[in-house]
């Protein structure tokens, strides 16, 4: 089997193969006797069909899959022996795969487009200068930050009567145009309602200074606009809303107000677990090294998208723009060529970045050792746990759910991949000249709007 190169541009190549019959032919026979002893066909005895028989019924087939393992097979060890560097992956030229006859030919030439990756030869030092966002943690955001944890560990409290915010406990039944209960209309027990969710200022009056025991009708359309909400209460299909008539009685058993929880000892065992944080101004100092961790992500995550501009500009790059225009689409089937087209500005800068962070990796030798993916697996399984409000899980439960992540191959690719990125970007902080910039959060927010 022969193989040559045809250099098109400095961008692009054709990468042709010559299959002679010499090629292919043992393996075929080989696979044809294999099949003559397994074969099961009426009339005769397993391992005792003629072989002209099967090479009859099934050459072609095999012939072809022969061929086809072979081409792949060459093709990639040419590209590897030859240290060709491509984007994306080999396609048969188009148009050149519909001459090939397998039924009648014995000798095959296939062609394949390749799209060439462009050469990079940038560095990155402190003369290179890149913007770096610091976000002041402000009085008022510590305290706002304070206040949700409060009430993220608050709870419902029985009140005398309701103002307006409370939440109401009890029966709900459907009335008729003259006030009375609508026979074999919609009834259920013990629900829970939130006048705080009603959005209408005159239905929500007519709670206020309700009380346990007081029975209070109410147009429920009126109250709760949405559909959702309204069949939730009732405990109906969204589909039957519509077609309810909507005065309802609440009779109620009992209303709650919901009041957040006091910032004392019991609050800051809840959060830091017993005896870990001891004073109010622990439980700050911890909130505020918690933000600084959480506003130096969103920096960093900020100098990345920076760091992906500045080097994109720098570098230059020219890519094989229509070979890679249809590698997407042949490769992605929720991606037709007019989605491609029009959105093909943020792929281009994908693969150029893609380009610079492998040169950045391999230049500069940066690693991912396991014990880096581990620490960086957990930290972000205890993230996930922070952000359902738990923030008190064992160490060890954490462990075991990121070792369980780390487990599955293709979570454990992502995530190696995301740690990489997370090199790259640390390796230019740590490198260029950075441009220090102080920033409000609300300012700092207004910079992802442009």
């Amino acid at each position: 089997m022969n193989i040559t190169k045809e250099q098109v541009d400095e961008l692009n190549a054709i990468l042709k193969l010559n299959v002679e019959e010499a090629d292919y032919q043992q393996k075929v026979e080989d696979v044809l006797k294999d099949y003559k002893k397994k074969a099961r066909i009426d009339g005769f005895r397993p391992g005792k069909v003629p072989f002209g028989m099967i090479k009859k019924m099934y050459y072609t087939s095999v012939m072809v899959d022969e061929i086809n393992k072979m081409v792949s097979e060459k093709l990639l060890g040419y590209i590897r022996d030859e240290k060709i560097k491509i984007l994306g992956e080999p396609m048969p030229r188009e148009n050149e795969a519909k001459k090939i006859d397998f039924e009648n030919d014995k000798d095959f030439e296939f062609s394949f487009d390749i799209g060439l990756s462009p050469e990079i030869n940038m560095d990155v030092t402190d003369k290179d200068k890149i913007t770096y966002y610091t976000i002041k943690i402000e009085d008022a955001t510590l305290n706002e930050h304070i206040d949700n944890v409060a009430k993220r560990f608050g709870e419902f409290i029985p009140v005398d009567t309701a103002k307006g915010d409370e939440l109401i406990k009890g029966n709900i039944c459907q009335l008729n145009d003259k006030g009375e209960v609508l026979e074999e209309g919609i009834s259920v027990e013990e629900i829970n309602m939130s006048l705080d969710m009603m959005k209408d200022d005159a239905e929500k009056k007519k709670f206020k200074g309700a009380k346990a025991g007081d029975k209070v009708s109410f147009d429920i359309k009126k109250a709760y606009p949405n559909d959702t909400e309204i069949s939730s209460l009732l405990k109906i299909d969204k589909k039957e809303v519509e077609a309810i008539t909507p005065l309802f009685e609440v009779e109620i058993k009992e209303v709650q107000k919901f009041e957040k929880h006091k910032v004392d000892q019991d609050l800051f065992d809840q959060v830091y677990g017993e005896g870990n944080v001891k004073t109010e101004e622990e439980f700050k100092n911890k909130i505020t090294e918690e933000l600084k961790m959480n506003y130096e992500r969103e920096s960093m995550y900020k100098f990345g998208i920076d760091t992906k501009d500045y080097f994109i500009k720098k570098a230059k790059l020219s890519l094989p723009v229509e070979f890679l225009k249809r590698w997407l689409v042949e490769t992605n089937e929720n991606l037709t060529a007019e989605t491609v087209e029009k959105e093909f500005g943020d792929y281009e800068n994908e693969f150029r970045w893609q380009l610079i962070k492998d040169h950045f990796i391999k230049k500069y030798e940066l690693a991912v050792s396991e014990e880096e993916l581990f620490e960086y697996a957990f930290h972000l399984s205890q993230n996930q746990f922070y952000q359902y409000g738990l923030y008190n899980v064992p160490a060890e439960h954490i462990e075991n759910y990121a070792k369980e992540q780390l487990s599955k191959p293709e979570e454990a690719r992502r995530l190696r991949d995301q740690k990489f990125d997370e090199k790259v970007v640390q390796f230019v902080r740590d490198t260029v000249k950075l441009d220090k910039k102080d920033i409000t959060m609300d300012k700092f927010r207004k910079l992802f709007e442009n």
